[in-house]
């Protein structure tokens, strides 16, 4: 080989590691890709497991790598219909293993030529070129065995070439070589070592460079201690001074990093190991350390089995089996505790450190290497303890088990934001610590060589230059630097000056070497802080330990105190994307991976955060039960006893614990299970607080919307479960002790402000305005559903069936004395309060859906009158003309059929509307509270209603006033309902007609009231016990909308109705039957009430019809009747 062969600038030694290096990641990505495709049924190549093609492969795999087409035909037929479909589908399996093979040939030729130039290695000054040499021999080592794993590989490569030799009549070019290759690395370590014979020096010298860098970093947590590593605060004098190292690089290198070089180096170079005791003792502490190394990803490398089965053959080696042995008993032994105790070390180091900083992040600047040290030394225990948790070869797995994980990947993470934040702030401090200190020392250094050739002091003035020029004002114009240039020619000045008898060699000028590793550092804090944090602290390692990962959160999840820190799991989603490389770009489901589990990590918090809340709200839920009126009958009664020295219940039954006694303390140490859920609590919220949204793969997650989206759905369960609907029994929780439960656990949420910034209120608007609807966004049944279907179905049929009755002085429906009592008590749920809870619950819109509802009902009932009526409308007709002809009406009544019947429908129809007058009233009472001003205004609307006004703008009025729940002359509602009913055969003038007969129907049956035992008046309730007092409001109502739906005259209408309904009750006046009059003066009342409720009617029209000495007579002689009866 001739000199010129051997120029170190022609050879472009960085270059191709750079090169080679890139490469060498991405071929691995691939083969470690098609191991794990060939080890998953589902993803395997359908040939391999295809039943036609089995015994082919069989063969193929058997004969492998020779070839035998012609004197196999029949058993190569299926493969002949097959060949283009595999030709297709396998040629990226089988060029992957073509590609392997070429950077197998690329890096054999770069190793003899770094062997040719004898280049010099020292980690500790030509880091660079030390640092991608034995990089690169790791890379390949791992490739060629990550090969071998691959079982399928000679099936595949065989399947291809025959399917190409049927194909084009030929063998692959390439396939000769790559069988050849696949059958040589059969056992690759053995192989490598027989290649790495010449290799030997190189690379026994690089990793000899090593004996004074992992040392340093594989020492004990007590050492760490002792010497105070990595603390801010320990020299308060030296905090504003830089971190300075001589081997700046070589503080934060990794230290998984540097045993994979050792272990696999100095198996690839095992004689050193005999002959240099500085080479065995690194190999021996490596040993020591761990169990299994990290070939890639998940893929491990048993060191200890691995090193016996290639040293028990090779003769004098019984030593280094004894060393192994050794080695192996120590590291089973002791490595599981000193790495626990070191990340116990590393979790209150990297707090302090993250605090200080947090409040003083200027030290940022000075103290840079510390942080990346910190980084790179908790990283390092992380993946130490993943892999040998997944990998665990002695019984005892306590060493393997850290519940306290996730505080020190939260600390890293805490440490990473703050670099992405201040990173201007160090951008600032390295760009005039380069332009001001560096240069300067580096023009003195190249100023000060005895002997520099052109191109190494063009290279090196450059270097000056390029600082030089750096400023302050281009950090503050946001001017963007890149020192990638810089950087690669300081690899290319190692190169040039490594290799023997350079000019200058960099083995003479250490102090050279130290200075721009330095400078190299400084320049990557100022334009490569994220791939610096790429380099020390990526754990996406985690993307292939899935299981483990999800056991580690839950662990978390379940200690309390770890809980606040379980947002570091999400966050570390955000590193999967950093394991891809280009030379895969198939790898999207890494992206699918980190998308689903941050989705999974988020929603886990968010639900154990939404259960403790709801814990909570249960715990203030039954204290605010005990305030409810209901539990203090037992205290006064005691109260009472007391006074009248009554001894009650047995002498030994204790005293009820009065409300707010679980507020008294004795005891600091006391704590109760609400605190205990509150500090579960507000450290789960610290965690989801923690970033306001974090992105994973180009999607943006934000916490704190999975904890409102689960308290929503909460929220709407519990205020429906707080109901306690029971449909089967028919029981229903009472409005007021619903809306107490449902502010009690309103306050419990707001409260959640102060933990975690969410817009609570956004959440009220979007549970509680849902629950105003029928069904919810879900399509399930809401409070106001189960409400309305309550009172209708069970209260107001329970009216209907004469168990429960109305009482217009308590405004209350009131259960009535039945042989079969009833399972509630109706007052308790349609008093005052709690139709002002109902409303408060229901709002405005829940209020005017029980309003359709009810006016639903109503409208079945008109249906049904009018069929009535139809049935006797000849005699009506007769009966409306011959009002004031006594003896001919007593002849058609008697014609009449169905008058119990149009009564009873009419009493219904009554109660109904009484039902919904409480219920308007409670809405106006609640509305008037909330928005007085507004309510006040449509009131003054309403009331100046111009009487010309035109009947469509009336009824617009009137429905905003109704949805106030202000009373209307004319109910829009009702209106509404009975409007739907037209039918299509019959014309509005026999509509008009039918409305008409309806009145004259119902006014000629009222006398047939005063024969029922039941229409006795009773002053007391100010009504009827049969609800006949409700005739009125029905009366009124129906008859004011069916003649504003027929565009009649209200005020004629009703007028002929008193005339007919007087001339008809003066007649029973005459009546000498006792049974038929015995409630004469009770029925006589209702034309009063009628009166009393219409807005169209006058007692002056009354006096016309009916004399007023009768209805007094009649008031006097029921408040007569019910004190006799009472007395």
């Amino acid at each position: 080989m001739s000199r010129g062969a051997l120029q170190p600038s022609q050879q472009k030694l960085a270059e191709k590691f750079t090169i080679l290096n890139d490469r060498g990641i991405g071929m691995l990505t691939r083969i470690y890709n098609i191991k794990k495709a060939c080890g998953d049924p589902k993803a395997k190549p359908s040939y391999l497991v295809d039943k036609n093609l089995e015994s082919v492969v069989k063969f193929i795999v058997r004969k492998f790598p020779a070839i035998e087409t012609r004197n196999n035909n029949q058993q190569l037929t299926q493969l002949q219909k097959e060949k283009s479909e595999i030709l297709k589908n396998l040629s990226l399996y089988y060029f992957t293993f073509v590609d392997v093979m070429e950077f197998k040939d690329n890096v054999s030729e770069l190793l003899n030529t770094i062997d040719a130039c004898q280049v010099f290695f020292d980690v500790t000054v030509n880091f660079d070129l030390t640092k991608n040499y034995l990089d690169l021999v790791v890379t390949y080592t791992t490739l060629m065995m990550l090969l071998s794993r691959i079982e399928e590989r000679k099936a595949i490569i065989g399947l291809y070439n025959y399917a190409h030799e049927m194909t084009h009549g030929a063998s692959d070019r390439e396939y000769p070589r790559l069988g050849q290759m696949i059958v040589d690395y059969e056992n690759p370590l053995k192989k490598m070592m027989e290649e790495f014979v010449p290799h030997g020096k190189s690379l026994s010298d690089a990793l000899i460079s090593l004996q004074m860098v992992y040392p340093r970093r594989n020492l004990s947590a007590d050492q760490w201690r002792n010497a105070q590593l990595l603390s801010l605060i320990s020299a308060p004098s030296t905090m504003l001074n830089p971190a300075q190292s001589d081997t700046m690089p070589c503080e934060y290198l990794s230290l998984d990093c540097m045993e994979k070089w050792i272990v696999f180096g100095f198996v690839l170079c095992h004689a050193v190991l005999n002959t240099d005791p500085a080479a065995l003792s690194l190999w021996k502490l490596a040993l020591q350390s761990s169990t299994c190394l990290c070939l890639f990803r998940d893929e491990v490398f048993h060191i200890h089995k691995a090193c016996e089965d290639l040293f028990v053959n090779i003769r004098g080696y019984n030593k280094r089996l004894n060393d192994i042995k050794e080695c192996k008993e120590q590291a089973l032994s002791q490595a599981g505790t000193m790495h626990r105790e070191r990340r116990k070390f590393l979790r209150s180091a990297l707090k302090e450190l993250a605090t200080v900083l947090s409040d003083q992040p200027g030290l940022l600047g000075p103290k840079a290497l510390f942080v990346f040290m910190a980084l790179s030394f908790a990283r390092d225990e992380i993946i130490w303890l993943l892999r040998h948790a997944d990998n665990i070869q002695k019984k005892s797995t306590d060493d393997f088990i850290d519940k306290h994980v996730a505080e020190l990947i939260f600390y890293m993470e805490e440490l990473r934001a703050h670099i992405r934040k201040y990173g201007p702030v160090m951008q600032r401090y390295y760009v005039q610590y380069l332009s001001g200190f560096d240069a300067v020392i580096l023009n003195e250094l190249v100023q000060n060589l005895s002997v520099c050739p052109e191109d190494e002091s063009i290279i090196m003035s450059s270097f000056v230059n390029t600082m030089t020029s750096l400023s302050v004002k281009q950090v503050e114009d946001g001017d963007m630097f890149d020192f990638r240039g810089m950087r690669l020619d300081w690899f290319r000045l190692q190169a040039y000056t490594s290799v023997s008898k350079a000019s200058l060699g960099i083995a003479d000028h250490r102090e050279l070497g130290k200075m721009m590793n330095t400078i190299i550092f400084h320049t990557k804090m100022v334009d490569s802080l994220v791939e610096m944090l790429v380099e020390t602290s990526d754990i996406s390692i985690f993307c292939f330990y899935s299981r483990a990962f999800e056991k580690m959160f839950q662990q978390c999840l379940e200690l309390p105190s770890q809980s606040r820190h379980s947002i570091s799991f999400p966050l570390l989603c955000t590193h999967f994307m950093s394991c891809t490389h280009e030379l895969c770009p198939e790898e999207h489901h890494i992206g699918d991976r980190s998308l689903s589990l941050c989705n999974m990590f988020l929603d886990e918090m968010a639900k154990q955060a939404r259960n403790l809340i709801t814990d909570i709200c249960t715990e203030q839920c039954t204290l605010s039960d005990q305030l409810l009126p209901k539990h203090c009958a037992k205290t006064i009664s005691q109260a009472v006893n007391k006074k009248s020295k009554k001894l009650t219940g047995k002498k030994g039954e204790p005293e009820r614990e009065k409300p707010g006694v679980e507020s008294m303390r004795k005891n600091r140490l006391l704590v109760t299970n609400l605190d205990k859920l509150h500090t579960a609590l507000s450290e789960l919220c610290f965690s989801i607080n923690y970033v306001p949204n974090m992105v994973v793969w180009e999607h943006t997650f934000t916490p704190r919307e999975y904890l409102t989206s689960h308290l929503e759905i909460r929220f709407t369960k519990s205020i429906v479960g707080m109901t306690m609907y029971n449909q089967a029994t028919q029981e229903i929780a009472k409005p007021s002790e619903l809306l107490t439960s449902v502010r009690s656990y309103m306050t419990v949420l707001q409260s959640i402000e102060n933990y975690v910034q969410i817009d609570i209120t956004r959440v009220f608007n979007n549970v509680l305005l849902q629950q105003t609807q029928h069904l919810d966004s879900h399509g399930e049944p809401t409070i106001t559903s189960l409400y309305t279907n309550w009172y209708l179905e069970t209260l107001l049929r329970q009216v209907s069936n004469g168990h429960i009755a109305y009482f217009p002085a308590m405004k209350a429906f009131v259960n009535l004395p039945t042989e079969n009592e009833l399972t509630f008590n109706a007052e308790e749920y349609s008093d005052i309060s709690e139709m002002r809870s109902l409303s408060e619950l229901l709002g405005p819109y829940g209020m005017k859906f029980l309003s359709e509802s009810l006016m639903w009902h109503i409208s079945s009932q008109v249906a049904e009158l009018k069929k009535l009526v139809v049935d006797n409308v000849e005699v009506l007709n007769q009966m409306r003309t011959s009002f004031d002809k006594p003896e001919q009406m007593a002849a058609l009544f008697k014609k009449l059929s169905s008058v119990d019947s149009v009564l009873k429908r009419m009493t219904i129809i009554g109660v109904i509307l009484s039902f919904r007058s409480l219920a308007q009233e409670a809405l106006r009472d609640v509305l008037s509270f909330h928005i007085p001003f507004l309510v006040s205004s449509v009131e003054d609307f309403k009331d100046h209603i111009p009487r010309e006004t035109d009947m469509k703008v009336a009824m617009n009025v009137y429905e905003l006033s109704s949805a106030a729940g202000l009373p209307c002359e004319i109910d829009p509602a009702l209106v509404v309902a009975l409007s739907s009913q037209k039918s299509e055969n019959i014309s509005p003038e026999e509509e008009y007609k039918i409305a008409c007969l309806l009145m004259v129907f119902v006014a000629v049956s009222m006398p047939t009231l005063a024969s029922n035992v039941m229409s006795q008046y009773s002053p007391a309730i100010e009504g009827h016990c049969n609800n006949i007092h409700c005739l009125a409001k029905a009366v009124n109502q129906i008859a004011a909308a069916l003649f504003t739906i027929h565009k009649g005259s209200i005020e004629d209408r009703l007028k002929e109705f008193l005339a007919l309904a007087s001339s008809s009750l003066l007649k029973i006046g005459q009546e000498t039957d006792k049974m038929t009059t015995r409630n004469r003066e009770s029925v006589y009342l209702l034309l009063d009430m009628i009166v009393q409720e219409s807005p169209f009617l006058t007692m002056d029209l009354l006096e016309s019809c009916f004399p007023y000495v009768l209805l007094r007579n009649a008031y006097h002689a029921v408040y007569k009747q019910s004190i006799s009866s009472s007395a």
